[in-house]
């Protein structure tokens, strides 16, 4: 293939590397109102009274809004399809306030220093209420974190807010509890992850305007747009065609944004005053009022018989949604779907979850969305098995492991019809010399090396749910126009999807202009998340290109045959990408002929749209081993060398597939071993800066390899399956791992910290 599978450079590349004005903030109106929030100091209160008068008094404030300004219909944040199975329960502004940064009033004027002002003019009067802080408490408390009746959920998930639920299930196959007692050998659990934040370089960030037609515009950086129109339009109150969204460049997301976190506010000040206005969280702001990982505990039973065949696994999640329901019921699903089916050898299977309401800052969507969570309390207790077996954790899996044909009930009944794991697991026990490492080696100075090892899965899009969709046309010149709603995150979207469709036109990308992506012009599309992307819109591309091809074809035979009476179809011609030849007469049209003659007294636009939607969810699977330096005295972990081997179907641009995997790893580093999203007994976060929450440098990461084992998932475009989420979750499993093996002590708390660790041996 001359495109697909090839490393070709991010067509966004030189511009973000010349410092190009492409991001929202570049781009603003240079005339925009300043919108700031004022937040609550409570983590559960009611507000007696607002007092503005002092604060609109301050030169150069347009506005102060309160609870009492603001409509009074409940809506979610969380960019999902509709009918979306997060709860109704937010207010722009509401009178209960239910975590410390809840927003209380909304200032916007004409420079920072006078809205920076305005806000501390702003006298509030709190009723403060006891607060739920330990979510192993929320589930049936009497303080309840949404008492409101006009609290409502549009899906049956679970949920009820008299009970401080958010969802609440239990699925599985055959009698676990039976089979556990049949058990030779059986390794139990509860793995506690706390919360984590995607850190992206670039903070929230929306600004909004009317334009020449009275619609309100709105360019935010978002991974959603057609989902921020319809939140937007349901908080306001106003139709969805009175909106337009617009993406510019991201500046990371890692699933932060997909919540409308900032998009609300200016689009209701823009609303309310007319004039243009911009909202650009501090960092301060994006650590302590956005979506951050939800903090889970996951309890896991693995049985299994002498000789290590896995015959029962189960799992029970309890999580922390927050004050807010965004991906609380959707999240907690992944946790079990995503880890137990990674074993193809149980007889039975129980997942049940609950996911409680609290009042801290509400979770979100965060790169592997539960399955990270559950993936570390699933791959610990294989490991506590394996040892408890006296076997190689590594052999272990090998015997168990889901391999390709495999049906997985855990996993919705699905058949695993592309999957490499077990090459993946062997191929990266060989890569970290695991059989010269395994388990530790004391290097004499009171120091210990030793290694780890994890797998996981993930899936690609929402099957039945996502939808992607490409529009794609030929311009005058011979060129393409590609267009999609997708969002390209920085992860380079707009360049795979260039290959594509540049491999099924025999066609360099250069030849391929990406738009996207902008509720006006681009056809719908889900958003980018859920690992979605290359799966389900490069398949609507691979689609539009073929189409598109067709229509070329008969118009090409329809100009041969008015140019030289040819008596010829469109099939029966070639294309070499350039050109239409005619085999039988040697005559051909140029794709400028016939871009150039579509514009004159054409019939026809040469122009496609497909939508697609998966029935199917793939999973992509990877295993990930770790060597680790651990020093006894200090607790101080230093990773040396992480290994990963990844099937994600046909990897269609090495480069970008590679980089993927080597940031998710990072991040899993960082969960692992320093992140740590920490409350006082207030409710106030104590880490709401880079100075307090740690995450890892390029000195903290090591060596890191990746390879891919690649299969062929059929339903994907060109074989290929999704990567961006599953790379996060083997490093926390396997790092645990590595320090069990050097320590002898099991850790089932992230992060663990050399604190920990120190401690841990010291009471050891």
């Amino acid at each position: 293939m001359k495109n697909v599978n090839q490393g070709i450079r991010k067509k966004d590349a030189m511009a973000l590397l010349m410092g190009k004005p492409v991001y929202m903030d570049d781009l603003a109106p240079r005339d925009c109102l300043i919108v700031k929030v004022l937040r609550s100091p409570h983590a559960n209160a009611m507000i007696q009274s607002v007092k503005t008068d002092a604060a609109m008094k301050v030169p150069g404030i347009a506005a102060v809004y309160t609870w009492e300004d603001v409509p009074a219909e409940r809506f979610t944040m969380a960019g999902q399809t509709y009918p979306e199975p997060s709860p109704y329960d937010r207010l722009i502004l509401d009178r209960h306030v239910r975590y410390v940064g809840d927003p209380v009033a909304i200032v916007a004027g004409e420079t920072e220093d006078a809205v920076d002002r305005a806000l501390k003019l702003v006298k509030v009067q709190y009723e403060v209420l006891p607060a739920i802080l330990d979510f192993r408490t929320a589930k049936d408390n009497e303080i309840l974190v949404h008492p409101e009746d006009s609290w409502r959920s549009l899906c049956p998930v679970g949920a009820d807010n008299k009970r401080n639920l958010c969802a609440s299930d239990v699925s599985g196959q055959g009698d676990v509890d039976a089979v556990l007692a049949e058990c030779d050998v059986v390794a139990e659990g509860t793995y506690h992850t706390l919360a984590d934040q995607q850190a992206m370089m670039e903070t929230f960030r929306t600004c909004c305007y009317f334009d020449a037609y009275g619609r309100l515009n709105i360019l935010s950086s978002t991974q959603i747009v057609f989902h921020v129109r319809r939140i937007i339009s349901n908080a306001l109150g106003i139709p969805k065609s009175k909106i337009r969204v617009v993406k510019p460049r991201i500046g990371g997301g890692f699933g932060a944004k997909q919540t409308v976190v900032s998009e609300i506010f200016p689009a209701f000040v823009t609303w309310k005053t007319g004039r243009p206005s911009k909202m650009i969280f501090s960092r301060t702001e994006s650590q302590t009022a956005s979506t951050p990982r939800h903090e889970m505990e996951v309890s896991v039973r693995v049985g299994a018989t002498k000789d290590g065949i896995i015959q029962a696994i189960d799992v029970y999640t309890l999580s922390n949604t927050g004050a807010y329901g965004e991906h609380g019921p959707t999240t907690v699903g992944l946790s079990g779907h995503k880890s137990i089916p990674l074993y193809g050898t149980p007889r039975a299977h129980r997942f049940a979850y609950d996911v409680v309401y609290t009042n801290v800052m509400s979770a979100g969507a965060y790169r592997g969305y539960g399955a990270t969570q559950g993936i570390f309390a699933v791959e610990s207790a294989v490991n506590q098995l394996a040892e408890k077996l006296h076997m190689d954790p590594v052999e272990l899996r090998l015997k168990n492991v889901v391999r390709q044909g495999d049906v997985m009930p855990a996993y919705y009944g699905e058949t695993a019809a592309s999957c490499t794991l077990d090459q993946c697991l062997m191929r990266t026990a060989e890569m970290i010399g695991w059989k010269e490492k395994f388990p530790c080696r004391d290097m004499g100075n009171g120091k210990v090396r030793s290694v780890g090892i994890a797998m996981a899965m993930q899936g690609s899009a929402i099957s039945g749910v996502d939808v992607g969709s490409a529009s794609i046309k030929l311009n005058e010149d011979g060129y393409y126009t590609l267009t999609i709603g997708a969002a390209d995150m920085g992860t380079g979207c707009d360049t795979i999807l260039a290959q594509m469709a540049a491999e099924c036109l025999d066609c360099s990308t250069d030849q391929i202009t990406v738009y996207g992506a902008d509720t006006d012009a681009s056809p719908y599309d889900s958003g980018s998340y859920a690992s979605s992307t290359t799966y389900v819109t490069g398949k609507a591309v691979e689609r539009a290109c073929g189409k598109l091809l067709e229509k070329m074809e008969d118009k090409a035979a329809e100009l041969l045959r008015a140019r030289y009476a040819a008596d010829v179809s469109g099939a029966e011609l070639e294309f070499d990408g350039t050109r239409f030849l005619d085999p039988a007469t040697g005559e051909s049209v140029t794709l400028t002929d016939l871009g150039t003659a579509s514009m004159c007294g054409s019939q026809e636009a040469i122009q496609v749209t497909e939508t697609h939607s998966s029935p199917v969810s793939p999973p992509p699977f990877m295993a990930g081993a770790v060597e680790i330096e651990l020093d006894k005295e200090t607790g101080h972990v230093e990773i040396l060398d992480y290994a990963a081997v990844v099937d994600c179907g046909t990897v269609i641009n090495p480069n970008l597939a590679r980089v993927q995997t080597e940031g998710g790893i990072v991040q899993g580093i960082g969960m692992a071993l320093y992140e740590n999203v920490q409350y006082d007994k207030k409710g106030h976060m104590m880490n709401n800066s880079f100075m307090q929450y740690k995450i890892p440098t390029r000195l903290d990461m090591g060596r890191l390899r990746v390879e891919f084992e690649s299969s062929y998932e059929p339903t994907g475009p060109f074989g290929a399956k999704s990567i961006g989420e599953i790379v996060i979750n083997t490093p926390s499993p396997a790092i645990a791992h590595a320090i069990a093996n050097a320590t002898g002590l099991w850790f089932k708390e992230l992060p663990i910290t050399s604190e920990k660790i120190a401690m841990g041996l010291l009471k050891k």
